[in-house]
């Protein structure tokens, strides 16, 4: 009985960690390096739409890694399928402590309008760069999928920029 149980105990340890190798892989030698498993990056973990009128609100959910006024998410947006920035959200402060949710509109887009939903980092620059994007239309949703490295790259520079960090 000693030997069945032992065995027993020794198969379940086994198959823990058999599995825990694919729901739980390791990625400590890519933290930090820029790439999608860094934490450098602001991700786009929610977005949610309002309409009124021929306009929508959007409300997009972040989790970045800020730290302070040194390293924060300053803005998110909206772009067009062809790369076109649509709008920016400013965000005026530092977020630490976990996601949060900015809305921001109005948006002037068709419910059938494919765009990407971005956020930016301050100091490392867009997610697409190494975090997670959303794309998708008011009609039927939004879902994480990755964007290309580079896409619409151009737009950093446009019309609004954030002020200096408030706190």
């Amino acid at each position: 009985m000693k030997n069945f149980l032992f065995l027993s105990y020794s198969l379940m340890v086994l198959m823990f960690l058999a599995l825990s190798s694919f729901v739980f892989p390791d990625n400590s030698e890519n933290m930090g390096k820029g790439n999608p498993d860094s934490l450098l990056y602001a991700d786009i973990v929610g977005v949610a739409t309002s309409v009124s009128g021929n306009n929508y609100t959007f409300s997009v959910t972040i989790d970045s890694p800020d730290t302070g006024c040194d390293q924060y998410a300053d803005w998110w947006e909206v772009v067009s399928e062809e790369g076109d920035l649509i709008y920016r959200r400013i965000l005026a402060h530092s977020h630490v402590g976990g996601p949060f949710t900015r809305s921001g509109g109005p948006v002037a887009i068709s419910e059938n309008q494919k765009v990407w939903i971005r956020a930016h980092m301050n100091n490392t620059g867009f997610g697409n760069n190494g975090g997670i994007t959303y794309f998708g239309t008011v009609a039927c949703g939004f879902k994480a999928l990755e964007m290309a490295p580079g896409f619409a790259i151009d737009i950093e520079d446009d019309e609004p920029q954030p002020d200096d960090c408030l706190f």
